[in-house]
């Protein structure tokens, strides 16, 4: 029998997952190939993942991330990286945006 070793209470967010937008959680899907014949295969489909640098007005200084086009399109149609942030629960952001999420109400709150 394999021994089970307990994990920390936040395991999924102390490390940074491949393939996961920061801003919206957004992640791979498993789907199926389905042939001519209408056999199925597994597959998985990965999000449209873009290294972006977005500008923070509230912060005054620019934060890289790792974003799908989606996520990055909605952080416009909110009004810029701050809304989003503000708007976002922290579930679905990363722990990088989650710090920035804490500078920017600190200095709001200043």
């Amino acid at each position: 029998m394999a021994r089970q070793v307990p994990r920390p209470q936040n395991f999924e967010r102390e490390f940074i997952m491949s393939r996961v937008c920061e801003l919206t959680g957004k992640s791979r899907q498993v789907g199926c190939n389905v042939s001519h014949a209408n056999n199925k295969t597994k597959r998985v489909y990965l999000p449209n993942l873009q290294n972006v640098t977005l500008m923070s007005d509230g912060l005054e200084r620019s934060f890289k991330f790792r974003v799908s086009t989606h996520g990055l399109r909605s952080v416009e149609h909110n009004g810029g990286l701050d809304n989003w942030l503000l708007k976002t629960s922290d579930e679905k952001l990363s722990l990088r945006a989650v710090k920035v999420k804490r500078e920017l109400k600190k200095k709001q709150a200043a």
